[in-house]
Formats: C-alpha cells, structure tokens, sequence
C-alpha cells in the first residue's frame, strides 16, 4: 500500500515536472473541490503498469475537462419532451413545440443549470468510459487500424457536445454490436469503413428520420440514438454515440457558414484503414460513406470537432488586447479543408497594398465568410512577411474577405476576394468607371434543380378529356428564370382541355400556370384536372395549386414521370398566351414587394437606392465589379451576394 502511494505522488510530480503536464496541473487546479476525484482516475491506473496507455488517455481527457460543459436541470428534461413526442412521427414540429411550451414554457439557457466537467465529473464515470472504450478499441479486429491518437479524438471522449452527463456506451454497444456479428470475422472487417457501411445501412433500414429546425437547445445526449428527431446536428450526434460505441473512429465535420449559402451544416466523418476521411450521415441518401474530396456543396472552410483544445490557434491569439469571438476562445476542431477540398485546397496571399488598413500589433485578422449582408469569421489567417496575409488551405472560387474583431464588429481590412481557376485574385471594389445597368430577376440563387425541371414539359389541347387527340401548343426549352415565364402562340383552333405535361423525371414540378385568349390581360379560368396525388402529398402539392394564383404553391408528383394538370373550360376555348412559373423558393422579384439593392465599397454596404417592384424585373445602374446584395423589406429571408456579369445574376 506505501508503494503505491510513494508511486502515485511520484507519478504527479512527473508529470508536473514536464512541458506536457502543463494543461494536466491547469486542469486539477480549476477542479477546486473536485480535484480528489480526477486524482481517483489517475491513481487508478498508476498501479499497474499494464495500464500505462489507459493512463495516458486519462490525462489527455482530464486535460480538456476544462473547456467542456453541459446544461441541466428541470428545464432540459422539459426541452427533451420536444423530441420524444415528435419522434412518434404523429405531430408536426410546431404542433410538439405549442404544446409543450405552453405545459412547460419555451426552453431558455437562463432557466438551465450551467455546468463545467471540471467541477462535477466523477472518477466512476470517468474509469468506466475509459474502461468501455479501451474493450472495444481490443477486441473489434478494425481496432488495428486505429492509432492511439486517433483513438483518443474519436473513440475515447465521454460527449459529443453540451448534453448531460449520462452513461451510455454500454446500452449503445449492446444494441448495435449484434448487427456486425455475421461480417466481424471476414478480413474485410479491419477497416473501419467496410464495417461502418454496414451499420449505416441497418441504421437507415430502421425507418425515416424526422425533421424538425425549429427545436433549438442543447445536445440532447445519447436518447437521440433511438429517437430520430431533429436536424443535421441531431442526426450527426446519433452515428458518433453508435460508432464511438464500437469502437469506429467517428466525429463531426462542419461548415460554420457554407461557401455560397448562409447557413452552416455539419455532418459525420469515419476514418478508414488508411486514416482517410470518409464523409456520411443517417439523413443523407446514399447508404455508405464517401470519400471525403467528393463531397458536393461549396464549403470555403471545413472544421472537425475535436475533443481537444487547439493549443496551436490558440497560442497564436492569445496576445490579443480585443475581446476573441467565442468562436476562437478555446478552439475544440482542427481545420479539416484538405480533406475535402484535395488538390483544389490553395494558399491565398493577400499583399499589404491591397489593405484598407494596417492591423495592430498582435490582433488577430480573420477569414471571413457571407452570410447575408454580415461577414462571419470562420478561421485566422496568418501574417507574413512584408504586411502580407496569408490564408492558409482554402478552397478556390469562395468570395472570402479579411476583418479585423474591434467593439464588438467585424471591420473589413480589404475588398471580399475569390481565387479565380487561374489561381488569379480577383476583387470585388468600387470603380470609378461609367455605372453599368443591371436586370435583377431574383435575390437569392433560384433552387435546385427547380428551374431545369420545366425543360421538355409540353403544353397539350384537346376536346376529348382522355387526350386521346391531342395538339401539342407549346415545348419548353429553356430554364424558367424568371416569375412570370412567357409563351405567345400562334393559333386559331379551339380546345376545350388544355394541360401541361410534365418532362420525363421532373415530378411535373410547376407553380403556376394562366392560359390567357384574346384578352391578354385576363385569364381564362376552368375546372382543374389532373393525375392526383398520393395521400401524403395530396393537401399540400396536388395539381390544383397550378391555377390557384399563389406562385409559393406547387404541383409535386409522386412519381417522377407521367404527371399532368390542366383545366376544363367547360367548352371549347382559342388559346394565345401561356405564362407559367417554376417551382420554386419565392425567391423571384415579386410585383409590390419593396426592394432595395447595396454594393460594396471598402468594406461598408452603400445603398443603390429603394423600388417597389411592379414587374418580375427590377433595372439599376451600379458600379462595375462591384459585389452586389438585393434585400426585399416586404418579405422573405433568402438573400445572398452575388455579381453581375453578362447579362446574369451570379450568386457566391
């Protein structure tokens, strides 16, 4: 017993005695009275030498505690109600939220209990998830492909975010570990990926996800694993609490704002045998995980939540005399770009004459994303030599800009810029050449696939109902682009039905669509008719939203080919116009919505002026290679930079 004590305290005076067991002291001091019980870990496996490596993972996570929290107390248990009820699959999300904020109250962060790891965490909990992890880390056969380190980041920690502490490993593994009992003896399984399809695809077998962006809160914890409610992060928690249970090296990845949306994202990564990244998630639609450098959307910059602090970043902006965005403070992540960017991750230099301003000594300069007419900072570049800026692994054709963090605001040092495929930096400035004019069609990017969906619709008449005979008046070829899309025909025969057909695989996706006769201005109106719906879509996207004069309605159809919808004149009619609307986000300029277009100059937003829209196009003159921003003060949020150039609205 006297020898394991003198080998205790003689195992803490070395490790105080190291550069390595800085954070360690850092952290038993901000223990307080909870200092006893992180001693409990660490005496617990300094008897045995056998337990070396366990030791080692016990100071890396003991190290960390500082910088970790959670929420508790009566109004998180009423918060967890939200997901319970919803995961039923029998309300609709805002039907959950009335009615338990009216039982309980809408959840706020002031009615919870703030708690640090550091102050409250048990040695019990502690030994038993270092216990769990170490059993699945030995006895899987991927085990062989995981390093120490990687173990340590994305097998070993207790939480996935800011949710109570609860155990979990144990019920988490005993319900999943039987999925990979019939492949864990092929060769395959000693990757990691191979086995983490497998379970991807059981997981996504057990039924739909349930949607919901309005529960707002903290993590929910481990019960997430089986409730299936929520959003991005709720689902990305749920695949790191299985794997990490078995022993697969999971995490999450994420966009605090994309590169040409203004919203984040984040989703889960596995490592593979070889330590690459492999990208997923329970809510996408393919059932394994992809190589991380063919993920789609535009990304800027990529950061993996770890359960480490950043010491390097944060050692770099320590000095700084400004107050250091939350973001920045303790820095848990590493900058994962690379992995999904590949060869098209670029160093960016910024020279000190295309500076508005000298930073001060020691204040960090960040590398800033759009989000709406706001930059956020999302990474800190690096200064170099001779005042220039260097922005480390960024990812080509993103509009970035550069800003320093002073009274509370982000203030620009320097025009927004994107990398060019020449790797060229182009600039968005103010000039002072002749204005050029500009013909706005939308404020925001129009949505996917939406507008490409009408090309090869076909717009039939005919006086038999079945459409036995048919004349076909009209063939879409071009993308909708617009509000109001316009077809003058030259005809003089008469049909009493008339109907859009739509293109093979386009789900007959159409908003709005007026038959006009001789009267342009008028339009005709008549008993619509159509392929119905199925009964999940029928209340909300069936064919007579074509005619209801609501372009934010629309037809969606079950089934990707055969749709229609048209109208019953009730006797034969001349049709000489069709105007007709996409599908789409309510993102095009609507007639008596006010409008008000900015350009940016030297990092402040100038205003070009308000129009009350009274067409589908708005004409401004503004200044050439200007970065450009439409806000409508009517209605809507969907706003996004963008820059004219040929005639066309390009959003970034």
């Amino acid at each position: 017993m006297k020898f394991q004590i003198v080998h205790i305290v003689s195992l803490l005076l070395l490790l105080s005695c190291t550069p390595q067991s800085k954070p360690l002291q850092t952290a038993m001091v901000l223990a307080g009275s909870n200092r006893s019980e992180l001693e409990k870990v660490l005496a617990h496996y300094s008897a045995s030498p056998s337990d070396s490596l366990k030791l080692r993972a016990a100071t890396f996570l003991i190290e960390n505690l500082p910088w970790h929290y959670y929420y508790d107390g009566e109004a998180v248990d009423n918060y967890h109600q939200l997901y319970r009820i919803h995961s039923t699959g029998r309300y609709y999300p805002e039907d959950v939220m009335d009615s338990v904020n009216t039982k309980y109250g809408a959840f706020s962060y002031q009615r919870a209990d703030f708690k640090r790891d550091i102050e409250t965490i048990t040695a019990d909990y502690l030994i038993e998830n270092i216990d769990w992890s170490f059993k699945v880390w030995e006895e899987q056969p991927w085990g062989e492909s995981i390093s120490f380190e990687d173990f340590c980041e994305y097998v070993l920690p207790y939480r996935v975010g800011d949710e109570q502490l609860v155990s979990w490993r144990e019920k988490v593994y005993k319900e999943f570990n039987p999925i990979l009992d019939t492949v864990r003896h092929k060769p395959e399984a000693k990757d990691p990926l191979f086995v983490t399809n497998i379970l991807l695809d059981s997981i996504k077998n057990r039924g739909d996800y349930l949607f919901s962006y309005i529960f707002h809160g903290p993590h929910v914890g481990p019960e997430i694993v089986n409730l299936r409610s929520g959003y991005c992060r709720e689902s990305t928690d749920a695949l790191i609490y299985i794997c990490r249970a078995l022993g697969i090296p999971c995490g999450r990845d994420y966009m605090v704002t994309r590169g040409d949306d203004n919203n984040g994202h984040e989703w889960n990564f596995i490592l593979d045998k070889e330590g690459k990244s492999q990208f997923g998630c329970i809510t996408y639609a393919s059932r394994v995980m992809e190589p991380a450098d063919t993920y789609w959307w535009k990304k800027g910059k990529v950061f993996r939540q770890t359960f480490s602090q950043n010491r390097k970043l944060v050692s770099r902006i320590k000095n700084a005399k400004e107050k250091i965005p939350s973001r920045f403070t303790h820095a848990m992540y590493v900058d994962a770009t690379p992995h999904y960017t590949g060869k098209y991750t670029k160093e960016i230099i910024i020279p000190k004459e295309k500076l508005f301003r000298r930073p001060k000594k020691n204040q960090p300069i960040y590398i800033c994303l759009s989000s709406r007419m706001e930059w956020k900072p999302v990474a800190v570049a690096e200064k170099g030599k001779g005042g220039r800026i260097i922005c480390p692994d960024m990812e080509g054709d993103i509009v970035y800009c550069l800003a320093t963090y002073e009274n509370g605001r982000f203030l620009l040092l320097c025009n927004p810029f994107r990398m060019g495929k020449e790797d060229d930096i182009l600039y968005y400035y103010h000039t002072i050449c002749e204005p050029q004019k500009v013909v706005l069609l939308h404020k925001y990017r129009l949505a996917y696939a939406y507008p490409e969906r009408v090309i090869g619709g076909i717009f039939e008449g005919s006086n038999d109902r079945n459409f036995v005979k048919k004349d076909t008046l009209f063939t879409i070829e071009q993308r909708a682009v617009r509000l109001w899309n316009v077809a003058d025909l030259v005809n003089e025969k008469e049909y009493r039905y008339i109907r859009y057909v739509g293109a093979p695989d386009s789900y007959c996706n159409m908003a709005e669509i007026a038959f006009f006769g001789n009267d342009t201005i008028v339009p005709l109106t008549g008993k619509p008719i159509g392929t119905p719906n199925n009964e999940e879509k029928r209340e909300t996207h069936d064919y007579p939203n074509l005619f209801d004069g609501d372009p934010n309605t629309s037809f969606d159809y079950y089934l990707a080919s055969g749709g229609w919808a048209g109208l019953d004149f009730g006797k034969p009619r001349n049709i000489r116009r069709i105007v007709y609307t996409a599908r789409n986000q309510d993102n095009f300029i609507r007639p008596g919505n006010v409008y008000e277009l900015f350009y940016n100059n030297q990092g402040e937003w100038v205003s070009s002026g308000r129009i009350e829209a009274e067409t589908d196009s708005l004409v401004y003159e503004v200044p050439q290679t200007a970065l450009l921003y439409l806000k409508n003060h009517t209605t809507g949020k969907d706003e996004r930079i963008f820059e004219y150039k040929e005639g066309e609205q390009r959003f970034w």
